[in-house]
């Protein structure tokens, strides 16, 4: 390897001599005749679920629609599994084509996939994914990087899966398992309406890594490093022979047990030990680039379930586990990433770490207002790393680090006194709103971070003829709560994961994440009549809300309605204007910006925007509050106990606003640049922000 690098050395050495010997005459009208070297430029594509559309089935006599635009068999999930989904299945296949189609144009050659690059592990996808990187590799020179999410190998060894929403050639959802499932037991005939086939199983780490052994998971020629946290070399004496052998499968395993990490760190209260895989490693591709793949998945033993068919230990899923657990769960890991820091900073090495789980809190310090205001339940809020498990992954030296997993696009900070700093940059899916991912571009004192939004997707609505069909018998079926139909008008991808979103919040977030008060308040209100609702004398008791069409009849209610008014004249707004949006296009509004952060304000007009920035300075009071929304559902049934109406619209929706607001003025997100130096970000997009930095 050592020689390879002096080759490469030498070669350049040999032009610049060239270059410097050339008469000055053919350099007299070019100043360099040798081109200054490009940055290197990384892209990270998190969460791209990729669902073979086209996957073969015909051994197990799938009944799918052909499609007229391909002439193939479409193996896709229905539109109304899809619109329930925080992500897509079967769009995002043309998603990826486009972004890797962009990513050559641009001259990318080195792309991060950081987990959930699959969904579910499946064979199919998995082969079908492969069969795509491999042609781009082998097309465009690209070097491909995976690290695993929770939906590549859903659980630690392989198990029967399925799905029972495949969409069939008459618009209705179709039965597809593997063997060894409910549905397709083993040794007896299928279920009717059920294909039966290998190719969803949900495969596990030792299939998967075999099957993508190219892209990271195993050292190869090319590159210039390679190991893991089990492997017993350097850079002083690497050779790509011994790290080959060191990168076996058998090697790569480490015990964790119930109560935390067992090996060396087991104590002797610790049980149900069990040897798990563990796909992490670091490679440098290039020189001078460490590329830091941590596989963050942490699979605890679950002592309620006996062994499954396959004959191995029931885990728990590592959806909510990400680096709270890897502390107590995987702390080799976090030594062993605290290491690499130590060495990548003595060797001059450039380090960006990668994973599929966010190092640090993911909405914009909005964390503990949202689980005050909605529970710590809900939102999602059991994923968020704690203040103190942000500040120990800190501590590990790493600086950079992309993840996914939340399907969002912001940044989080963390600046530690003595100088070290984490700066956690969380891409986009392509299978979500706003479809994006992230391009790094490393430059001698900084790193400059874009995100480079996916429109215009060729063949996006390819597939929009069968969910016409699936409608179609929905609606003839007599079906309740439909998907809306306006999606498959969607003029480009970005705007079809803009109606993805907003069917989301009608369908799953309101119902799941709101509370239930405040759920039928945006179901019923809009943005004057929530105002009004602020307005109220404080005689009109909570239990008013039961029947708010009988409140709107009242002088009470006509009272407050003109207050409301003039404070909205007194700020330039006009009632017509407040009255344009629903209380439902407030929570999808809310949504757009956790989710994506400054690139969803393209998506909300100005005015909406100033006005939601009135409404958090007119609703802020000094009250302070005491009970979450969560608790406060049953309000109404408790009247000697609760506020007036107004007292608690306001109390409620004072936050709703305030963390609106911290969504759009939160760190970066967009296109920023990062000092290597201090960590200060930025923001690239409005030159005039000052400088994200650490606290004085």
């Amino acid at each position: 390897m050592h020689s390879l690098i002096k080759t490469r050395l030498s070669a350049i050495l040999l032009v610049l001599f060239v270059s410097a010997c050339q008469p000055d005459n053919q350099n007299k009208h070019n100043v360099s005749a040798t081109p200054a070297p490009q940055p290197v430029q990384i892209a990270f594509l998190p969460d791209v679920h990729f669902h073979d559309i086209y996957a073969d089935f015909s051994e197990a006599d799938f009944p799918g629609p052909v499609n007229a635009a391909s002439g193939q068999q479409a193996t896709i999930r229905t539109m109304a599994t899809q619109l329930r989904s925080t992500r897509l299945f079967n769009e995002n296949y043309f998603a990826l084509l486009a972004a890797l189609d962009d990513l050559a144009e641009r001259k990318v050659k080195l792309v991060v996939l950081p987990g959930d690059f699959s969904d579910d592990g499946q064979p199919a996808h998995v082969q079908g994914l492969s069969k795509i990187l491999r042609q781009y590799q082998q097309q465009y020179g690209m070097q491909f990087f995976l690290t695993n999410g929770n939906h590549d190998p859903v659980k630690p060894f392989s198990r029967p899966a399925g799905k029972p929403d495949y969409l069939n050639a008459n618009g209705l959802p179709h039965a597809v398992f593997s063997s060894g499932s409910p549905a397709c037991p083993l040794n007896a005939p299928a279920q009717a309406g059920v294909t039966c086939t290998e190719q969803v199983q949900e495969l596990g780490y030792q299939e998967l890594l075999q099957q993508l052994a190219d892209f990271g998971f195993y050292p190869t020629s090319d590159y210039l490093y390679w190991e893991t946290p089990y492997s017993h070399y350097d850079t002083a004496n690497y050779q790509f022979s011994e790290a080959l052998t060191q990168a076996d499968f058998a090697k790569r395993q480490y015990e964790i047990c119930l109560q935390g990490t067992g090996g060396t760190s087991k104590e002797s209260h610790y049980s149900h030990c069990q040897q798990v895989p563990d796909s992490s490693y670091l490679v440098e591709p290039v020189p001078g680039l460490w590329l830091l793949a941590v596989d963050a998945n942490v699979y605890q033993p679950d002592p309620q379930q006996a062994e499954g068919t396959t004959g191995h230990q029931a885990f728990l899923g590592s959806g909510n586990a990400g680096y709270n657990a890897m502390l107590s769960h995987k702390s080799h890991v976090i030594e062993w990433m605290q290491q690499v820091a130590k060495r990548a900073s003595a060797q001059g090495k450039t380090l960006i770490s990668f994973s599929h789980y966010p190092m640090t809190e993911f909405y914009q310090g909005q964390a503990d207002a949202m689980a005050q205001l909605f529970g710590p339940a809900r939102m999602q809020l059991a994923r968020s790393p704690a203040t103190a498990t942000a500040t120990a992954v800190a501590n590990t030296g790493v600086n950079i680090h992309i993840g996914g997993h939340m399907h969002l696009n912001n940044t989080g900070t963390v600046y530690l006194d003595d100088g070290r700093y984490l700066i956690n940059i969380q891409a986009p899916s392509i299978a979500a709103y706003v479809p994006a991912y992230k391009l790094l571009t490393l430059h001698p004192h900084s790193i400059e971070a874009e995100t480079i939004v996916l429109t215009e997707i060729p063949r996006f609505n390819e597939l929009f003829a069968h969910y016409q069909q699936e409608h179609q018998a929905l609606t003839a079926a007599g079906a309740a709560n439909i998907w809306d139909p306006a999606i498959l008008q969607s003029a480009n991808y970005r705007d079809f994961t803009n109606g993805h979103l907003s069917e989301l919040t009608r369908q799953r977030f309101l119902p799941a994440d709101w509370p239930a008060a405040m759920r039928q308040l945006l179901l019923e209100v809009d943005g004057l009549s929530l105002l009004t609702l602020t307005q109220l004398a404080d005689e009109v008791p909570l239990t008013a809300l039961e029947n708010l069409t009988a409140l709107r009849t009242t002088a009470q209610w006509q009272q407050a309605e003109q207050q409301a008014i003039a404070l909205a004249t007194t700020a330039d707004i006009t009632p017509q204007a407040l009255a344009s949006w629903q209380g439902t296009d407030l929570a999808t509004d809310f949504y757009r910006l956790r989710n994506a952060g400054q690139l969803a304000l393209a998506d909300i007009s100005a005015e909406r925007l100033a006005q939601y920035q009135w409404f958090t300075r007119q609703m802020l009071t000094d009250t302070p509050v005491t009970e979450t929304a969560a608790q406060q559902t049953d309000l109404v049934s408790q009247p000697a106990t609760t506020p007036s109406l107004a007292a608690s619209v306001r109390q409620q929706f004072a936050a709703v606003f305030s963390i609106i607001n911290a969504f759009r003025h939160g760190a970066p997100n967009q296109h920023f640049v990062i000092d290597n130096a201090t960590g200060k970000l930025t923001d690239l997009t409005q030159p005039n922000i000052p400088e994200t930095q650490p606290a004085e």
